[in-house]
């Protein structure tokens, strides 16, 4: 029995053996690779990216815009074919748009090394120019239509492409001098005047500090030739050929030398629990190039500009949460951009007709400069601003204004009234002055039925202030259809109306 009994727990003893040493030889199962992590330390929305540490988020917009009595989005009729008035301009303007954007953030022990990248795909309908045969052709591109930078058609464009370290951004971000809204205090509108713009990013290299309790200061220089670059006008005797005063009014033609030196921004600001406070200068070169066609002729030293504004955002008032009032003034003398922004409607050769009779001017650059003589500077001073309204957490009113005025030195008038704009509006101008006021009101409406998904509906308001008096005789001008003759000088008002609906995500 014993025998037995002992010959039976060997064998038990042995198949447990066995069967250890079996399971080890079998494979442990892995353990779940975590492929995607969530990075808490920048806010909602970030990820490590595998094998990293740096933290990632991807974001953007798909949108879907309609202007009304526009050529462009979202631009007045203020030049070309969209400031003729008549069958060439456009009734509406379509345009849609992809925007990607990618923000990475990786801890250092300088701080934190932030990446920005913001990039858009855009597709803007055209418009129709005319010619001397009466024939049009279709023109993918018309002047103006850009809005935001992108050309009618397909194209792709970039709006932000930066780094962040130790305090300094370096690349294309928005301009230090600008507020927080931009051109934007309540609307979506792109044509504001009186104040900074280049929202869509300027290249710059700038330091920012922070002093705690909301204070910061910034300090850098931009690249002044894509959005700060109004024109020098050049009011020789090249500018009052028959075409160019056909073309520009008496106005001259740009004559802007290089890029030689960038334009210095600085910026103070106080955010706080009540909003914000911001003031901005800049200062900016205007390098004009020469008297006439060539380097032989001489040309007047360069002079620099400047600008300055501030700004207030009221927030937390008593009509209701998330309301808020936006407001900023500016002033500049040579750098006309920091109030006619690139997106305004005289930010460029701008002039409004009415139907066949009237017709108004509204230029607006940096400078200009006569036969023989210097730099004169253009002042101008103009604001903006918007009050906010949400309704509920699905309807929210916006309700904004702007006004801007431009005033010329008494030489330039001199030059320009009593040669250039003579021979080109000829001699029945009773009160020559180029001097004039813009001013633009407008609201709109938003809906969100579901996060991040918004309908909007927009009307402004704009109305040319001109100082003439009289009739200009104008030659033809087949390319928007209007003819030579007799047209009044005259005060001028444009309307617009657009439609935008927008998923962000």
């Amino acid at each position: 029995m014993k025998l037995m009994k002992s010959l039976f727990l060997s064998s038990a003893a042995g198949l447990i053996a066995m069967s250890g040493a079996q399971a080890a030889d079998l494979p442990l199962k892995a353990k779940a690779v975590e492929y995607v992590k969530i990075c808490s330390l920048y806010g909602a929305g970030f990820y490590y990216i595998p094998g990293t540490d740096t933290c990632i988020k991807l974001g953007g917009y798909i949108r879907a815009d309609m202007g009304v009595n526009t050529n462009s989005i979202f631009g007045g009729n203020t030049s070309g074919a969209a400031g003729a008035q008549n069958r060439f301009s456009n009734a509406f303007t379509w345009r849609s748009r992809a925007d990607l954007n990618i923000d990475t953030r990786t801890a250092t022990e300088y701080g934190v090394v932030r990446t920005y990248m913001d990039t858009v795909f855009t597709w803007t309908s055209g418009g129709y120019a005319g010619s001397s045969t009466g024939l049009s052709t279709y023109d993918a591109a018309p002047a103006g239509a850009s809005g935001n930078g992108a050309v009618s058609g397909g194209q792709i464009g970039v709006y932000y492409a930066f780094i962040q370290f130790a305090g300094f951004t370096m690349g294309k971000a928005a301009s230090q001098f600008s507020t927080p809204w931009g051109s934007y205090p309540g609307n979506i509108y792109d044509g504001l005047v009186g104040g900074g713009g280049a929202l869509t990013g300027v290249n710059q290299f700038t330091y920012t500090a922070e002093f705690g309790n909301g204070v910061s200061a910034s300090v850098g220089v931009q690249d002044p030739s894509a959005y700060y670059q109004a024109g020098i006008n050049n009011l020789g005797p090249n500018a009052i050929a028959p075409v160019a005063a056909a073309n520009n009014f008496g106005y001259g033609v740009n004559a802007y030398g290089g890029t030689t030196v960038p334009d210095v921004v600085g910026q103070l600001r106080v955010d706080q629990a009540w909003g914000l406070f911001q003031a901005s200068v800049a200062a900016h070169n205007n390098n004009p190039a020469y008297y006439g066609t060539d380097q032989t002729t001489g040309g007047p030293g360069d002079k620099w500009g400047w600008a300055g504004q501030l700004a207030l955002q009221i927030k937390n008032i008593p009509t209701g949460p998330g309301d808020t009032i936006n407001i900023q003034g500016v002033y500049t003398n040579g750098a006309t951009r920091y109030n006619i922004q690139d997106l305004g409607p005289a930010a460029g050769a701008n002039t409004i007709y009415t139907g066949v009779t009237g017709v108004g001017y509204g230029f607006a650059p940096d400078a200009v400069y006569g036969p023989g003589g210097s730099l004169q500077l253009v002042s101008t001073w103009g604001m903006r601003g918007a009050f906010n309204h949400n309704w509920n957490p699905y309807w929210a009113t916006s309700v904004f204004g702007a006004y801007a005025s431009v005033r010329y030195t008494g030489a330039a008038k001199n030059v320009m009234c009593n040669v250039t704009i003579p021979v080109a509006l000829g001699p029945n101008v009773t009160t020559c002055n180029p001097d004039y006021n813009i001013g633009q009101i407008g609201a709109n409406l938003r809906w969100t039925p579901v996060k991040n998904l918004t309908f909007t509906t927009e009307g402004v308001y704009t109305m040319l202030d001109q100082k003439y008096a009289g009739t200009a005789n104008l030659v033809a001008n087949p390319a928007i259809g209007k003819p030579g003759g007799v047209y009044a000088l005259k005060d001028q008002d444009i309307w617009t109306v657009m439609f935008r609906a927008q998923r962000t995500w």
